[in-house]
């Protein structure tokens, strides 16, 4: 829901120090997998209940994620990093209810599955959306410097990790938070099916 209007600030915070990572050689999909390593870490801190070391990997997870995509831009993006980028993210986000499920079974494990499986709904909207955008060459205004098309919604990356962030921080409280923030994201995945629906119609000439 924010995504877009936190670029500018993103790109002013990362991009001093994507030019001096880029100066070292490392590319942007090493940054990719490195950061995503990072946070799969996550998930063995969660079961261990060291909740404040979770967030550190989250947190480092998350950085990685936006310097890889301004390393990428100080030369040339390519399709593989896109590729790279949003299809780890997608295993990320799952894997830390997974660890609060893990963690304490008897309280988290429900809230948990039904929060992964509001994850699959915003997922799939998001990827078989961003495929026929690319068949029909359409580009997001909101977000030109997406490798794809970039659907926004209810819940986008920023409130996610908010989240996550939270759950860390209050993890009594993960039941209340990833019931309520399956059904926001059940809210974005129908309201992705319905500009999908109208986008893709014959003729459409809808501008999302």
């Amino acid at each position: 829901m924010i995504d877009a209007a936190l670029l500018p600030i993103q790109k002013r915070l990362l991009d001093p120090l994507a030019r001096r990572i880029a100066l070292r050689g490392i590319a942007a999909d090493q940054i990719t997998l490195t950061g995503f390593c990072i946070g799969v870490l996550a998930v063995p801190a969660l079961w261990a209940g060291q909740f404040g070391l979770a967030l550190v990997f989250i947190a480092l997870n998350r950085l990685a994620d936006g310097l890889d995509g301004a390393v990428a831009r100080l030369d040339t993006p390519t399709d593989r990093g896109a590729f790279l980028d949003i299809a780890l993210d997608f295993v990320f986000y799952p894997l830390v209810p997974l660890g609060f499920a893990l963690a304490d079974p008897s309280a988290n494990a429900l809230p948990a599955a039904v929060l992964i499986a509001a994850f699959v709904g915003t997922g799939s909207s998001f990827l078989a959306f961003a495929v026929i955008a690319g068949q029909r060459n359409l580009k997001p205004q909101a977000y030109p410097t997406k490798g794809i098309y970039y659907l926004g919604g209810l819940t986008e990356g920023a409130e996610t990790i908010a989240v996550l962030a939270f759950m860390c921080l209050f993890p009594s409280a993960f039941p209340v938070l990833a019931l309520t923030f399956a059904a926001a994201c059940a809210i974005t995945t129908l309201t992705r099916w319905a500009q999908g629906w109208r986008a893709f119609t014959d003729n459409s000439d809808i501008d999302l």
